[in-house]
């Protein structure tokens, strides 16, 4: 999966335009690298979100093309927040 609707689909990133941007503007990081909108996401992945106040990092744990509100979470662990 493409890790601009990853952000969207796991909800870390409220709109996938928005998380495109992001990708374009190198505010997020996989595996301590700068990544494109088009990265392909693994289970195992490092992501980096440094928007706002506060950055996040977040490993993927599970990678599904849809997923309801309360599941969200269940898609990633968060590392440091």
């Amino acid at each position: 999966m493409r890790l601009d609707k990853y952000l969207k689909v796991t909800r870390l990133i409220k709109r996938r335009t928005v998380a495109n941007e992001a990708c374009d503007a190198g505010k997020i990081e996989v595996n301590g690298k700068i990544a494109r909108a088009s990265y392909d996401v693994k289970v195992g992945d490092v992501i980096a979100i440094n928007m706002g106040q506060r950055p996040l990092k977040v490993e993927v744990l599970n990678v599904s093309e849809y997923a309801k509100k309360e599941e969200a979470a269940d898609n990633y662990r968060v590392i440091e927040n």
